[in-house]
């Protein structure tokens, strides 16, 4: 595995990282540099409330990606609902016009789909194998 330190909770030890990507209802490329910039600012703190982190964040016109940590109590599903939300409420409030242009007045923003992929740690094969070579109990 690589060096990076893993967490703790009174119960267990852990480090869940995961690539997320959002994308814009119909892929409209309707994001700009200073949304781009807010939706960073909204997702930290929204992270932060969940005892998580973003790890990285960047984005384009249409969807954005994020590298994010999360504690074993946090559903990424649940997470993830919570994140599309609270970002689609403030950039519709903080942005309307701008976003009115591209959505008139429904209230929209994100699409439903999301991808959530587990990153980090070893690769599979490594794992596999390690599995594979522990003692069975005789």
């Amino acid at each position: 595995m690589d060096s990076q330190p893993l967490k703790q909770l009174y119960h267990c030890t852990y480090r869940l990282q995961y690539h997320l990507v959002i994308v814009t209802k119909c892929r409209r490329k309707c994001i700009t540099r200073p949304m781009l910039s807010r939706l960073e600012e909204i997702a930290r703190a929204t992270a932060k409330r969940w005892e998580g982190e973003v790890l990285e964040f960047s984005g384009e016109p249409d969807h954005v990606h994020l590298l994010l940590e999360l504690t074993p109590r946090t559903a990424p599903s649940g997470f993830v609902n919570n994140l599309k939300t609270v970002t689609s409420r403030l950039i519709r409030k903080e942005y309307g016009e701008h976003i009115r242009s591209y959505y008139g007045h429904k209230h929209v923003f994100w699409s439903r789909s999301y991808c959530i992929i587990s990153v980090g740690g070893a690769p599979l094969s490594v794992l596999k194998q390690y599995i594979e070579q522990q003692a069975a109990p005789e």
